[in-house]
């Protein structure tokens, strides 16, 4: 076993089989808390691997344990009799944590290895995770060399940030402790096999709000016989982008959207309710707080000048995504160990996208970086939701290697 792995290692220890995987997982993929067909391909994989895995872990997701060293032969030792010496301490454990959910998008034809899922398609480079860590598993079962366990997570329902609670709520750490936890994810704009991380908040909340905006339907000939909550929700909208620009510390960053305008009105007829759907995202508590409470004031005091009423629901979907600064400065020797000082940025700029991963970091020591699926033709680069990685061969070599190298750097060798 090399001290070091680098993407060339990957490749020739793994040849094309990461592309094999990845390809079978973008021809079958399953949408949040579905993913039975995807969990027991992992599944299956894992244990020809020799991976013990846990199946159903909050309703699909898979936890997958490997243990090696003196430790495995502690943990395969009878326990002692009551009275006599106590148990060994538990080898330390390392996670890497990859989704497995796609998203409800219809793929347009084209690839041979195309969605055969009407109405789901991995779009957001999920199916391209599950091969790293994959990758990173066959190589650390081949290679070994380390003293400790290692855990794939394997989680359901990223998309919609309802997959990590249910694993924790289902008894992820308490049933599969761990000790550090380690994530990535794809990312356009940055070149391909290059990794983006930073100690602290990298990726931010995601809140969602409705208001619904009660009026006096009517003729649309008689304008002075309703009360119109189509304009005083087009006043919303508009009063709602001073909120940030306006009420928000300049060096707090935070972004406010409405992202959807229905009325239940005709051409002829003014509606009697209108409803505006929208999300903000924000790195600080406080911000998040502000952020809500302006939305409210500004909602109910518009409707309440046009003589309409507003109601608002405000919900709290994704907690921000932060990482440990200790745990960060080891992924980051990581990195560049695997990558080249020149692949790496241990500092970058945080990201307003928002990260199911935050909820199992405010548990667990961890890190999540981001690794660059190519900057691709025009501003801006490849979209994020358009995640393809046969673009660039670099891709899943490198977030393998990353990934094996931060095990080795949390676990002592044999």
């Amino acid at each position: 076993m090399t001290d070091v792995i680098t993407p060339f290692d990957v490749e020739r220890a793994l040849g094309g089989q990461l592309r094999d995987w990845r390809h079978h997982l973008h021809r079958h993929p399953e949408t949040a808390f579905e993913e039975h067909a995807t969990a027991d391909v992992l599944a299956t994989t894992l244990e020809n691997l020799g991976y013990a895995v846990a199946r159903g872990v909050g309703g699909t997701g898979l936890v997958a344990s490997l243990t090696r060293g003196d430790a495995a032969n502690r943990n395969s030792a009878p326990a002692f009799p009551a009275g006599d010496e106590p148990e060994p301490e538990r080898p330390r454990a390392v996670g890497l944590r990859a989704d497995m959910d796609a998203l409800p998008i219809q793929e347009v034809e084209g690839r041979e290895h195309g969605s055969t899922n009407p109405g789901a398609m991995h779009a957001c480079g999920h199916d391209g995770h599950m091969a790293m860590a994959l990758g990173a598993a066959a190589v650390l079962a081949e290679e070994g060399g380390f003293e400790g366990t290692v855990r794939l997570v394997l989680q359901p329902a990223e998309e919609p940030g309802r997959g990590a609670q249910a694993m924790l709520d289902d008894g992820l750490l308490q049933r599969f402790p761990l000790d550090v936890l380690y994530g990535l994810h794809n990312l356009p704009g940055i070149p391909a096999g290059h990794l983006h991380v930073r100690p602290g908040s990298i990726m931010a909340s995601e809140d969602n709000f409705t208001i619904t905006v009660h009026g006096r339907g009517g003729h649309a000939a008689r304008p002075e016989a309703v009360v119109d909550p189509l304009v005083a929700g087009a006043e919303i909208v508009l009063a709602l982008q001073t909120v940030v620009a306006r009420n928000v510390e300049p060096l707090r960053p935070a972004v406010l959207s409405c992202t959807g305008f229905e009325t239940d009105g005709a051409r002829n007829a003014i509606p009697s309710t209108v409803r505006i759907t929208g999300d903000t995202r924000s790195f600080d508590p406080r911000v998040q707080a502000l952020l809500e409470e302006r939305i409210r004031a500004v909602a109910t005091g518009v409707a309440s000048a046009h003589g309409a009423r507003a109601e608002v629901t405000y919900t709290h979907e994704f907690a921000p995504t932060v990482n440990d600064p200790q745990v960060t400065a080891r992924a980051v020797a990581a990195a560049v160990a695997a990558l080249g000082e020149g692949r790496v940025v241990a500092d970058c700029d945080p990201v307003m996208p928002s990260e199911d991963f935050g909820v199992l970091a405010r548990h667990v020591p961890a890190c999540f970086a981001l690794l660059g699926n190519g900057t691709g033709p025009g501003r801006g680069g490849t979209p994020l939701h358009s995640a393809d990685y046969d673009l660039n061969d670099e891709i899943l070599p490198a977030g393998v290697a990353f990934l094996v190298q931060a095990v080795r750097a949390e676990l002592p060798p044999t």
